[in-house]
């Protein structure tokens, strides 16, 4: 085994009660690293990250943190080189949000547990470095559940640990908290080589922080790889059995189902104006047509999710009088055209033309969703 690796499965399975739920886990993790396990709920991630902390034991398979099997060590030996946190919620009783962070260091302060003046010193400093050393005298549980969790998240990093395990890290967090909190993760991991084992819901973030992704379906791994090995359309899509709606990965979003019937509106769009546009009759479940988009504009994939036609030409070319006639015809079989307000410019000087037909044919021509109402 690489002393570069500072952690790897190999031939794990993962259950209850010695029943293999997932079988032929193997994988190895680079220090300094992050891991992320997406899957869809109950596919067993959490099942996985408490059988590499040792919550669970598992059913096969060797599980190696450096160069040691992780079943070899000692509790104490295991608490130095791993910190945990996990999605259970802690209630300690009269504790400051010091006094927790601090918990941190009992792997090192032996069987009576006092903190030494460089002990105090660590966990102010991690304190500080999550942003919350303003937090140290407060009472732990008369925060917020965001500053909670960057509490522990100080406790963790008081270990100094190798390894850091995180089940759904970002529950519960609204996006400043789950963006503050990755920040930091990521900082670690670059600043002093920390590896980060996390399982995580949103993987919109997952593909932006994870440098290796392992995608938990069925009773196996389904795919295991690089961000961008992974997040595609087809992938995400089967990974999560998506029958409604889409998981654009250029975008990182998830969208709507497109809505059904013969489009009743033509959006004039183009450099990302149309997208609020394309989203708004979505939800209004209105079909409509879209045009005319070059291939690479910023908003083309959303409009070929969500719109029942879209007209597009080749990235960097004129729009030849064909596509301008196609575009024209569709307009006149729609009810409305919304012109998302795109500037004009050369290359798309063409739409202008749409709109002037458009409105010379008497066809109504509104600039807001809320004029259609």
């Amino acid at each position: 085994m690489a002393e570069c690796y500072s952690f790897m499965a190999s031939g794990m399975a993962v259950g209850y009660h010695g029943k293999a739920l997932i079988r032929d886990i193997s994988f190895e993790l680079p220090k300094g690293q992050i891991l992320t396990l997406i899957g869809p709920n109950g596919a067993g991630k959490s099942t996985i990250l408490k059988t590499i902390t040792r919550q669970l034991s598992p059913v096969a398979g060797t599980i190696y943190l450096g160069q040691q099997n992780i079943h070899a060590l000692s509790g104490d030996a295991l608490a130095r080189q791993m910190s945990v946190l996990l999605t259970e919620r802690i209630h300690p009783e009269m504790m400051t949000c010091f006094d927790v962070a601090a918990m941190g260091r009992y792997p090192f302060t032996g069987r009576f547990g006092r903190l030494s003046s460089r002990d105090r010193e660590l966990v102010h400093t991690t304190l500080s470095r999550v942003g919350a050393d303003d937090l140290a005298d407060r009472d732990f549980l008369e925060i917020s559940d965001g500053q909670r969790q960057r509490i522990l998240l100080a406790r963790a990093l008081c270990q100094e640990p190798e390894v850091l395990v995180l089940d759904e890290p970002t529950s519960f967090l609204d996006i400043r908290y789950k963006i503050d909190l990755l920040d930091i993760l990521l900082e670690e991991t670059r600043r002093r080589q920390l590896t980060v084992i996390l399982s995580l819901h949103e993987i919109d973030l997952a593909e932006k922080i994870s440098d290796l992704v392992l995608c938990v379906k069925g009773d196996h791994i389904w795919r295991f790889g690089p961000p961008e090995a992974i997040f595609r359309d087809e992938i995400i899509s089967e990974l999560y059995s998506l029958n409604h709606g889409t998981y654009l990965t250029r975008r990182g979003s998830v969208e709507l189902s497109r809505p059904e019937g013969t489009p009743s509106i033509f959006v004039i769009g183009g450099g990302g104006y149309g997208i609020p546009h394309y989203r708004a009759l979505a939800r209004k479940r209105v079909a409509f047509a879209a045009g005319i988009l070059f291939e690479n504009d910023l908003e083309t994939d959303l409009a070929r999710t969500l719109a029942a036609r879209i007209i597009t030409v080749p990235a960097f070319t004129g729009i030849m009088d064909e596509v301008w006639q196609d575009a024209w015809q569709t307009i006149q079989n729609c009810c409305a055209v919304l012109d998302a307000g795109t500037p004009i410019g050369s290359l798309n000087l063409t739409n202008s033309r749409l709109l002037q037909a458009a409105e010379k044919s008497g066809k109504r021509v509104v600039r807001h969703i809320h004029e259609l109402d």
